[in-house]
């Protein structure tokens, strides 16, 4: 099983979300930003060197909330999602089609990948 870290990038009241690039198999399909964890590499370190080779920014990587577990064809991942905040730098995405900053009220005008949906609707009861 493949794991893999997410960042929920929060400034305030608002969430940083990306839109999965336009050749990517879930096209056009939002998610909180990360990447696939390396050989010896915690979930924090993953996600600092992620969000910084996606977007252009260096995050502080904050407390560990929930995890998921997706399973696809005959894969599955364990998403790990960890608090975030931006400490440096103007965010540029390179592998995203967009970002945006929301609130967690606007959280279901979205359409997110199948992985990140039980943590948008934990979000959503907690109205975090």
């Amino acid at each position: 099983m493949k794991k893999v870290a997410a960042a929920i990038i929060k400034d305030r009241d608002q969430l940083l979300i990306a839109k999965r690039h336009s050749k990517d198999p879930l096209a056009g399909k939002w998610e909180f930003p990360g990447g696939k964890l390396e050989p010896g590499e915690t979930p924090e370190e993953c996600l600092v060197r992620e969000i910084r080779e996606e977007l252009r920014i260096e995050v502080e990587i904050g407390s560990f909330y929930d995890d998921t577990v997706y399973g696809f064809k005959d894969q599955a991942i364990h998403l790990l999602f960890y608090w975030a905040k931006v400490i440096k730098g103007e965010i540029k995405p390179v592998v995203h089609d967009d970002v945006k900053w929301i609130t967690i009220k606007e959280l279901t005008r979205f359409n997110f990948a199948p992985a990140d949906i039980p943590i948008v609707k934990r979000m959503e009861r907690e109205n975090i």
